[in-house]
């Protein structure tokens, strides 16, 4: 299910406004968190720091009950929601697999600025 942008009929609007002025927010939720691809991503394969967060994010998930989800600073991804990465070891130069996401198919995010790199670029608007 296509839960972003309308594109039938021109729509670049949002589906929860945000407060900082953007026109699109992908929300920071448990479901977008465990379909999110970036801990896959040969951007952050070889960040010690992304890394040691998947690592832990395991763990983290697995005792949250409910819809709860870690800090957004310990998730190495859903970047398209949160904003640049906080690991700075990451590998731009290696190629993005944003367009393989089901969070970045299902809000439509190729339609938005950034599109991809949203761990170097910072969040969906």
């Amino acid at each position: 299910m296509n839960k972003g942008r309308n594109k039938s009929i021109g729509e670049r609007g949002s589906i929860t406004p945000r407060e900082r002025g953007t026109d699109f927010e992908v929300p920071y939720a448990r479901s977008n968190v465990e379909k999110c691809r970036c801990p896959q991503c040969p951007v952050q394969a070889d960040s010690k720091c992304a890394q040691d967060k998947i690592d832990n994010l395991k763990t983290v998930m697995a005792n949250l009950s409910g819809e709860r989800v870690p800090d957004p600073e310990d998730v190495p991804g859903v970047y398209c929601s949160t904003g640049k990465a906080i690991c700075q070891d990451l590998n731009p130069d290696q190629q993005c697999i944003c367009y393989t996401c089901t969070v970045w198919k299902e809000y439509d995010l190729e339609e938005g600025m950034p599109s991809m790199y949203f761990c170097q670029n910072g969040k969906a608007t």
